[in-house]
């Protein structure tokens, strides 16, 4: 499917982000200009300035007080008005046109939600396609001990557990009938627990190597012991709502 108007829209939410966003828009006008609208969300800064004008609608929410990362998109997911949502973080690059793939195999899946290649800035592809976390995957995380991928690094399409939530091209019908984001999330999981929401409604979740964007990951629950907290309740959250209580250990 020709993508010849504007069918996607992208939220990014900035947390003082200002700089990696402009790079992102900057990327964005380079490769996507012609079929794109963005919602840039105001989390914490009292400024944010565009320094340079682009081609594609761009439009700001600001928060009064800061959001989590739930809540945030689910805001801007209702000034959505077009058939594709994408939920984008900030330290996101571009070095081609994804949508125009990821577009065509979410039709042609019937998927809900489609992922593409995640690499880094070094080029080596990234865990961004998981199977449901446990407890012993957590610490391993927390203490940044590598382990091989669930999944390999194929070039195939595959339905995943979930898929991370630094770039998810959702079918906005869909993303609607399940309401989003649970916003009892702040931080952590979020990505997880939408994508068991539609697996369990019925929906499928693709992953495809045949798009890539680049990740400039933070990972500051890797160093931060209230971010790790943060992490660590929201898996317990997730595990309890999901009644995964019995296998969070493997």
């Amino acid at each position: 499917m020709a993508l010849n108007k504007r069918q996607i829209t992208i939220s990014i939410v900035s947390h003082y982000q200002e700089k990696l966003i402009k790079h992102l828009l900057d990327d964005l006008e380079n490769f996507c200009n012609k079929f794109i609208t963005v919602i840039i969300t105001i989390n914490i800064e009292e400024k944010f300035f565009l320094n340079k004008k682009y081609s594609f609608p761009i439009f700001f929410v600001k928060n009064i007080n800061p959001k989590g990362y739930g809540s945030n998109h689910n805001y801007a997911f209702m000034k959505c008005s077009t058939k594709y949502f994408c939920v984008a973080n900030p330290d996101i690059r571009l070095n081609s046109n994804p949508f125009a793939s990821l577009t065509k195999e979410i039709e042609l899946y019937s998927a809900a939600l489609i992922s593409p290649m995640v690499i880094n800035e070094m080029g080596d592809i990234e865990e961004s396609v998981r199977k449901y976390p446990s407890i012993s995957s957590l610490f391993l995380k927390f203490l940044n001990i590598k382990k091989e991928f669930i999944y390999n690094k194929s070039n195939l399409i595959i339905n995943p557990d979930w898929v991370g939530g630094m770039f998810m091209l959702f079918n906005t019908e869909q993303y609607r009938t399940i309401g989003g984001f649970d916003e009892r999330y702040f931080l952590y999981c979020e990505d997880v627990d939408i994508c068991r929401s539609l697996l369990k409604s019925g929906n499928s979740i693709i992953y495809s190597p045949n798009a890539s964007v680049i990740h400039s990951a933070r990972r500051s629950s890797h160093k931060n012991i209230r971010y790790f907290l943060w992490h660590l309740t929201s898996f317990f959250r997730f595990f309890i709502k999901w009644n995964f209580l019995k296998k969070i250990v493997k």
